[in-house]
């Protein structure tokens, strides 16, 4: 996709722009997805895993990785100039996966995170044709896995171990943990 297309608004309400991210945002959303996730600043919105793990959550690496796949689009919600929230979407046919979900912390609450949601969805099933959203979810978050389940995702009961010695995703403050798939069907977003 050109650049053109890429810093174009794909979407606006309400002084709220959706865009495909650039490389110019690899520092915001690291920023963003850190601050959403990771550490005392993680602590002033709900989706904080602080208490499960320590050490990063994404890298500048990662980021840069998902903007050259080419089946993936990593969106980026921006206020003004700010980015304030980010998901990805790989496009895998039938399915598309959602992943790398941020909210700003001092946004979370206010209805953004259930916006960013159903603009992936929209997008996976207009833009790919899919049929199925997918993605994994640390299982023992309960209260986001709930956030999900109200959205239409539900739990297949599907399992997947965590990379336990892979700091990339990651310090493990538990022995216990595992990500568990859940999925939508998107029949009504076409």
């Amino acid at each position: 996709m050109s650049e053109v297309g890429r810093t174009r608004p794909l979407a606006e309400h309400g002084g709220l722009r959706f865009r495909m991210a650039e490389a110019a945002d690899i520092p915001a959303i690291v920023a963003l997805v850190e601050s959403a996730y990771r550490g005392d600043s993680s602590r002033t919105g709900w989706t904080t895993e602080a208490d499960l793990l320590h050490g990063q959550r994404t890298d500048p690496e990662q980021i840069t990785a998902l903007l050259d796949a080419p089946d993936d689009v990593l969106f980026v919600a921006v206020r003004g100039d700010e980015v304030i929230a980010c998901c990805q979407l790989q496009n895998r046919g039938p399915r598309a996966y959602f992943g790398l979900f941020a909210v700003s912390p001092q946004a979370q609450g206010s209805g953004l995170g259930k916006q960013v949601i159903a603009y992936a969805e929209r997008y996976a099933a207009t833009t790919w044709s899919s049929r199925h959203m997918e993605m994994t979810v640390i299982r023992q978050r309960a209260d986001l896995i709930a956030f999900y389940e109200r959205r239409g995702y539900r739990d297949t009961g599907i399992r997947s171990p965590f990379p336990y010695g892979d700091e990339r995703f990651g310090i493990p403050q538990r022995d216990d943990l595992e990500f568990t798939l859940l999925e939508k069907d998107l029949a009504d977003n076409r």
